[in-house]
């Protein structure tokens, strides 16, 4: 599962973006797994999965690490 840190949150619209060793992901909020969305805060360390999202690449299945 890679690794990457939340580079920005956009709370109330629900949504992030991951800088990890594939680049800047997007990740929506029901792709948060263990804790709630409002629980994150930018520069935490996350694992993740890559999957597909209508506008390419995205993570899926975010859980912080650490």
């Amino acid at each position: 599962m890679p690794e990457g840190r939340i580079k920005k949150l956009i709370s109330d619209r629900g949504f992030g973006f991951i800088e990890g060793d594939q680049g800047e992901l997007f990740f929506h909020h029901s792709e948060v797994n263990d804790i709630t969305f409002e629980e994150l805060s930018e520069g935490q360390t996350v694992a993740y999965e890559v999957g597909q999202g209508r506008k390419g690449p995205c993570a899926t299945s975010v859980r912080v690490t650490g």
